[in-house]
C-alpha cells in the first residue's frame, strides 16, 4: 500500500483511506458509467487483442469491459490494493471469467513485475496517482509489443453532483488533493515524451440523472466535504445528478 492508502497505480478512489470505502466507490463508479466505459473501449483503434494489461485496475471496471470487447483476450490486472484485487477475482468467478484474468499485486511506482508482452495496455484514472508517471509511461512503452497500444483515461476533475446554483456546490471545487500533483496533467505531451505516437484523443461527457446508485455515489463522496446536517439536506433533494468528463488518449508504440 502506498502513502495514499490505496496504492500507486490505481485510481478513482477520491482520496479516501479506507480500502473498503474506496472499493465501494470504484464499484459504484463502474456500475453507473458502464456504458461510457464500454464506448471508450469500442473506440480504441484495436481490431483484436489477446494479451492485455490493466494498469491500476481497481476493482475491475476496465478489466471486465476489455474482456467483453475482446473475447480472445486474457487480462493481467495490476493494482497495489489486495482488497480491490480480491473483489476483482470474486467478480471474475461470478461471471465465469476466472480463467481469463490474472491478478497481480504490485506498486507501479516500484519495480514492475513481469507483465509479458501485451498488445494492449489500459490505464484508467491511475497515472495521476503515481509518484513518477513519466517513468511509468516509459516502462509501459518498453513492455508493450511492437505496434501495441496504450489507452489512457483520466477524469478532468472530481465528479459533481449538486446543481451549480447551490452554495454547497462550490465545495465540490475545493477538493484539490496536494498528494496528487499530476491530476490534470497534459497526458498527450507526456505520452509523446515517453516515445508514443498519439493516434487519437476524445472527451467523454458523463451526465447521469438521479438514481439510487447516483444518490449512493453522491453520499459517499460528499460526506467528506459536507457536515452531516448539510449532507442530509442535500441528499433529500430530487435534482442530484452525476457530471464528469473523461478524457481518453490512444497511444501507439
Amino acid at each position: 500500500m502506498s502513502q495514499h492508502g490505496h496504492g500507486h497505480g490505481h485510481g478513482h478512489g477520491h482520496g479516501h483511506a479506507d480500502p473498503q470505502v474506496q472499493a465501494e466507490i470504484l464499484d459504484l463508479d463502474a456500475e453507473v458509467v458502464a456504458e461510457h466505459t464500454a464506448s471508450i473501449v469500442d473506440w480504441l483503434p484495436v481490431p483484436a487483442a489477446r494479451q492485455v494489461v490493466d494498469l491500476g485496475s481497481g476493482t475491475g471496471a476496465g478489466t471486465f469491459a476489455l474482456l467483453s470487447r475482446f473475447p480472445e483476450a486474457h487480462v493481467t490486472a495490476v493494482d497495489a490494493s489486495v482488497e480491490h484485487l480480491r473483489r476483482l477475482r470474486t467478480r471474475a468467478g461470478e461471471l465465469g471469467l476466472a480463467d481469463r484474468v490474472h491478478a497481480v499485486v504490485a506498486d507501479l511506482d516500484s519495480d514492475w513485475p513481469d507483465l509479458g508482452t501485451p498488445d494492449l495496455m489500459w490505464a484508467s484514472a491511475s497515472l495521476h496517482h503515481m509518484a513518477d508517471p513519466a517513468r511509468a509511461l516509459r516502462q509501459a512503452h518498453d513492455v508493450l509489443a511492437p505496434g501495441g497500444l496504450l489507452a489512457v483515461v483520466e477524469v478532468s476533475g472530481m465528479p459533481r453532483f449538486l446543481p451549480d446554483h447551490l452554495p454547497e456546490s462550490r465545495l465540490e471545487d475545493h477538493r484539490h488533493d496536494e498528494r496528487l500533483p499530476h491530476r490534470g496533467a497534459d497526458w498527450g505531451a507526456k505520452l509523446i515524451e515517453a516515445g508514443f505516437t498519439v493516434e487519437g484523443e476524445r472527451t467523454v461527457t458523463v451526465h447521469l440523472e438521479q438514481s439510487a446508485a447516483v444518490e449512493r455515489y453522491a453520499e459517499m463522496v460528499l460526506r467528506h466535504v459536507l457536515d452531516p446536517e448539510t449532507l442530509g439536506r442535500v441528499l433529500r433533494r430530487d435534482d442530484l445528478s452525476l457530471r464528469s468528463d473523461r478524457i481518453v488518449w490512444a497511444a501507439r508504440k
